[in-house]
Order: structure tokens, then sequence, then C-alpha cells
């Protein structure tokens, strides 16, 4: 049973393979927490519910672990929940009022205020084999009045007696995202969030957080991921006591609702978990949990081509063509036309909008290109950004009411356009409405959905007809619900997430989204700690990598085609450089890049990653790949570097059958029998030099 309550001790327990997950009624009728970490016995730890008084001016210490409580009374950490009631009343007094399982891995707790009648319900999922748990809130209203609600989080937990308080997190910018960070939590918050409309490049909402020592093979770690899309906050609050909370969920800023009698709102699920194997054993937790939960379809991720970095706005139907005849020589798989094949679509600057084709890019229609395209062997893909629109379209013109604004304020341009108001019904149906016409008039078996610019002026006009909505909330849930529908529409169609890159990942939007694109920085080299950065929360079989050009424009930087196509391989396998001016060579080397990715995709995309090292620390990065059932191993080494003729090393390789014999392959080496505790113990010699070398190793397990 992963979930029991015992009325002896008043704890409940959600136990894992690994881990328990304990919490309980105190002396005080209030719902606290007792422990998170290795299995104990439930029932011996009866004590570690308490009430706690240290003075007046610290009059309930055990509200610093309350599992979930509202703003009201001596609580003065990070509210869970904090209204406002029709009588001006802003105090939360939430009291237990019992308990319901339901098929042995799902609880919830009913909470109810003392005097109003808002009841809160606490909702938990036990996912044991990934030692994870999943938590949302639902708030109801039974009063007769509307409640506004200023702050409602997702879920609250309590990392209890640690030595230190460590927090590894990631940041970035555009072009930078997944940058890894590492921070000693001292008393006082810190807060990680978006406020940007979108999940956002400059943070991400997943956190770790553990005692100072652990690595990627050892220690213990406690971590969560935050699945909601748009303006999110994770805050991290170590007390004077030596707790630490981390309260997740929807950002109240500028935020707050109205909850109208009898209505329900919902919070995004935030899933946290345990691991006592290190970081490592984390992300292969969370791994997993995506790949069996979270994500909409089980398909491995399909080579593809997309044509902007070929042609950019450039578009006609004949280069289209000849681009997607040198894709088919390559072994692509999917060919994706970019911006460009809409409206007056020929800069950014205009056509954003007008989702109609080109009649003079496609004198015939877009289908023209889709019979080429799939006449060759290859699916066909479109991007699109149906979220944003130029004022120089006949969208705009028509409805320049349906972007955000502020009736006494001009629009922000960012990319010159505007956002539209996705949170009004008639923008939303206008979106799904051109998607269906779109899908259902081509055969078209992928879309890139781009969003290319923050929220700013987040104003309806006329602004009072709308005072009790959450305009931010709006946006993504009519989000979720558009691709919701597009996808029962159009079973056969995958998704990728795309904003400016990285700005759009999460636990949320990754519920609808096949893949997603990590970074518009494609440089090969800047591409391994982004793609590490991101795989700490987020599994390869959802990343999407492309290769281009050396030199790259964005750094300068020359790199080998085949290291270029090694960082690549590590997720989803895209080409997008402009194919037509590769030599012979280069496109022969390219095509048996494509036929090696084939056959050790399915390790890549739905085995266990093993980051062995990396460029944060030393001047070798090296990623392992093994299958599920530890049958194939696949190895990618790079080199920054070569300094001083230095000494041998020789990379531990992890996750093998240490009794088992496998058939090492090494490119330019004779293929070698060794047993699985040998590469782990001894490791593979690592004889790159010079700068930016790489190499891909295959272990296949001998019978």
């Amino acid at each position: 049973m992963p979930i029991t309550y015992s009325e002896k001790t008043n704890l409940f327990e959600i136990r894992t393979n690994n881990s328990s997950y304990l919490f309980g009624i105190n002396p005080k009728g209030v719902v606290q927490h007792a422990y998170w970490g290795k299995p104990v016995i439930a029932e011996e730890n009866a004590d570690l519910l308490r009430s706690r008084h240290h003075s007046s001016f610290d009059a309930d210490v055990d509200r610093e672990t309350e599992e979930y409580g509202g703003w009201g009374g001596c609580n003065y950490a990070e509210p869970a929940l904090k209204a406002t009631f029709a009588d001006g009343v802003r105090d939360l007094k939430l009291k237990y009022e019992g308990y319901e399982i339901f098929e042995a891995n799902e609880l919830v707790v009913h909470l109810a205020d003392e005097h109003y009648a808002l009841r809160v319900e606490l909702h938990y999922k036990a996912i044991p084999e990934f030692d994870l748990v999943e938590r949302k809130v639902r708030v109801l209203n039974e009063e007769a009045e509307p409640i506004r609600i200023e702050q409602v989080m997702a879920a609250v937990w309590t990392v209890q007696r640690l030595p230190e308080y460590r927090l590894t997190h990631v940041t970035g910018r555009w072009a930078g995202e997944y940058q890894l960070r590492t921070n000693v939590l001292s008393e006082g918050k810190k807060v990680l969030e978006s406020r940007r409309g979108f999940t956002g490049p400059h943070s991400n909402p997943w956190f770790a957080v553990d005692g100072g020592k652990a690595d990627e093979q050892s220690g213990q770690v406690w971590f969560g991921a935050l699945g909601w899309s748009g303006n999110w906050k994770i805050v991290l609050e170590k007390t004077t006591f030596g707790h630490v909370r981390v309260a997740g969920g929807i950002n109240d800023f500028d935020g707050s609702f109205l909850v109208a009698p009898g209505q329900v709102c919902e919070s995004p699920v935030f899933t946290g978990g345990f691991s006592s194997a290190g970081f490592g054993g984390m992300s292969r937790n969370l791994h997993g949990y995506q790949r069996k939960y979270v994500l909409p379809s089980g398909r491995d991720r399909k080579v593809l081509y997309n044509s902007w970095e070929a042609t950019e706005f450039a578009v006609t139907v004949e280069a289209q063509k000849e681009l997607a005849r040198q894709a088919a020589k390559l072994g692509v798989e999917r060919f994706v036309v970019d911006d460009g094949w809409f409206g007056q679509r020929h800069s950014d600057r205009a056509g954003l909008g007008d989702w109609q084709v080109n009649p003079e890019k496609f004198p015939n229609g877009l289908q023209e290109l889709i019979d080429e395209v799939q006449s060759l062997g290859m699916e066909f893909g479109l991007w699109v950004e149906p979220e944003s629109v130029n004022p120089d379209s006949e969208l705009y013109r028509r409805h320049p009411e349906w972007t955000y604004q502020f009736p006494t304020r001009t629009g922000t341009q960012l990319r010159n356009q505007l956002l539209l108001n996705l949170g009004l019904p008639e923008v939303k149906s206008f979106v799904l409405d051109f998607m269906t016409e779109l899908l259902s008039s081509h055969e078209i078996s992928f879309i890139k959905w781009d969003m290319n610019r923050t929220v700013t002026e987040p104003g309806i006009s006329p602004l009072m007809e709308h005072s009790g909505e959450a305009i931010w909330l709006k946006h993504a849930e009519h989000l979720y619900e558009i691709w919701a529908e597009l996808r029962a529409r159009f079973p056969h169609v995958e998704f990728e997430t795309c904003a400016g890159g990285g700005a759009r990942i999460d636990l949320g939007i990754l519920r609808f989204a096949d893949q997603a694109w990590i970074s518009d920085n494609t440089d090969a080299r800047d591409r391994l700690t982004i793609q590490e950065g991101f795989s700490y929360a987020y599994s390869p079989a959802v990343m999407m990598c492309w290769v281009t050009e050396s030199p790259h424009g964005f750094n300068g930087r020359s790199l080998p085609l085949s290291y270029r196509f090694h960082s690549s391989m590590m997720g989803g396998l895209g080409i997008g450089a402009n194919i037509s001016h590769w030599t012979d060579g280069e496109m022969a080397e390219a095509k048996r890049f494509v036929e090696l990715y084939k056959e050790i995709r399915p390790t890549v995309l739905r085995g266990d990653l093993y980051r062995l090292e990396s460029f944060r620390g030393s001047n070798v990065a090296a990623y392992q790949y093994v299958g599920k059932d530890r049958n194939e191993s696949v190895v990618f080494v790079f080199l920054q570097s070569q300094f001083f003729g230095s000494e041998e090393r020789r990379l531990l390789l992890q996750g093998l059958d240490e009794d088992a014999a496998y058939e090492v392959s090494r490119e330019g080496r004779e293929t070698v029998r060794l047993h699985g505790s040998t590469l782990m113990n001894v490791g593979i010699a690592l004889t790159l030099k010079g700068d930016y070398g790489s190499e891909l190793v295959r272990l296949k397990l001998l019978p």
C-alpha cells in the first residue's frame, strides 16, 4: 500500500520504493510535515508531530513545517494560501476535516476554514517506481459571495535537519538557457520565478536541495518540478529554527482573482521526489516519470530537417523542394518549413497573424510541396506562432482589440510584434479554428509552435468588465485547452514547444508537447552546456538538437562535422544547416551519422542517462546512455582542449552489468571484449587530442 494512515499515531505515510514521506495531525489539529527521506517505520515516529513554542515572537514554530497552511494567525512564512473574504477579512484558519484514499496510491486531505465556507483539498499521488509524489490543491468557495484569492500554491515541501542546505537550479537568457547554479541557503528567502507570461529562459520551475555533499552518484537529494507554463514562483525559505520550506505554484505577482460562489480553482501539479543516489539518480527518476506518465505519446523523435537557416524568410516552393531532395539523401524522416510561408511574411515586420498560404511563394498551394516531401519518403511539418501578431497584418487591422493593451498606453513591440490576448474567448476560438483548418486541409504531421516575445501591457479594454479575472492565468489555461483539443482532433500530429528557444518548457506543457526546442543557440559546444543543464530536470526523449553551420554565426566558432553530430545525437536529431552548400564529402559523412543515429536512437531516447564528466569541472565532458535491459550502451565523449601533453586519463562507465561481457566499438580502433566490472572500475582510455575533439563509443552485451 503506497499510502496509509494510522489512527493510533495520526500519521500519513506515502511509501515509494526507496523513500518515506510522513505528515500527520498534531495536537493543535494542524496538518504538519514530519519526515521525508529514506524509508522508515512510520509508527515509530509519532513524536515528530508536536507543537513548539519559543517566545511571543515565535509562538507557533511548528507552523514552519505546516504541510499546507493559510496566511493568518501567527504564520509569517510564505503562505500556501492567501485569501480575502467578501467582508474584508484576510485571515485564514484551516482545520483538518478528514481524508480519502483512492486506489491505494491517491490521497485527498480535506481542510476547511473554521468560520467561512472555504474548503481546501490537498491531493497526493504516489509514483512508487520513481520515488515521486505528485501534489496539487483544489480550493472550493461555498460562501454566498466571491472570495478573492491572493496566492495559492500547488504544494509546500519541507526539508529538515540538514547540516547545510545547498540549492541547485538553472538560470540563463535567450541563447544561453539552462545554466546550472548552486547556492548555499542561509536564513531568508531565495525566489525562483517568472513574471513574463510564460515559463521563461531566465529560470525554470525545478529545484534540487542537498546537504552540500551530494554528487552525480551519491548523496541525498530532495527535488521538485512544477507543471505550469504561465507566471510561476518557487520560494525556498530557511528559518532560524533550521527548517527549509519550498512553496511553489502560480505566481501571485499581479495575479489575484475572484472565485465565485460554488466555483473551484485548481492548482497545477507540483511533483516532488527524493533520491539517495545523487543528482544522477534524481534525473533518471524524473526522466522515467516523464516518459511513462507525462509525455503524450511514446513515439521516438524523427530525424528532421528545418529550412530556417537555409532560407529564412525567402521561402519559395522550388527552393524548399530542392532542400527536401537534399535532406532525403541524408536519411531525414521529417521535413519542416519554418517562418515565411504565410501572408505577406517577407521579414519579421509584417504578416504575422495572417495564416493563409502565400500565393506568390506557393502558386499551387502548400500541397505541391507536401506531395514532393512525401514522395521522397518524409513527413511534412510546419512552423507557426499563433499567439503573436504584427501591427502590419490583416488580422491586426481587423482586430486591434485582440492584443494585450491598456487604454492609455501604446503597446510595446518586441521583434516587431504584439501579443494576442489568448485569454479572450474570441482569440482562443480564432487560434483553434485556423489551426484546425490548416491541419484539416493539408497532410501535416508536425507543428513547431513558437512564441517570440514576453507578455507586456497585460490589460483588457475596457478594463472594468474583467476586473475579477486572472489575465495571466487565462493565457496559460487557454493555451493548454487549445493544445488538448488539437491533439484530440489530430492524434497523428506531433507538436514541439518553442518560445524563442527554451522559454516554455515545464511539466505542464510537456503533457501536450511531444518534443521541445531547448535553445535557439545551435553552436555545438554551447549546446553541450545547455543540454547538460536541461538533462537535470528533463528527459533527452524530448530534447531536440540541430546540426548547423561551421563557423557558427552566433560565436564564430569552427567545429568538425563529427563534433556537431555527436553533440546533436544526444537527444532528438535535427539538421538545420544549409545543406545545399555542403560538399559531397560532407553529405556522405552526414548520411553515415544519420544511419548511426537511427541505430542508437532507442538507447538514447529511452535509456538511462549517466553524466560521467562535465565541462563545469574538467576539460572533458562525457555522457552515457544505457538501454533499459542493459544490452546496449552509447557513450559520447568531448574534449575541450589539450594542454601540456596531459597524462592518460580513463573514463569510468556506469549502469552496466558487472558480470556481463560487452563488445566495445570505437571508430578507428579494433573492437574489444570487456566485462562490465572492468568498464566501470578501470574504465576506457581517453585518447582525444587537440581542440574540440569528440568520440562515440558503443557497447553491446555479448551472449
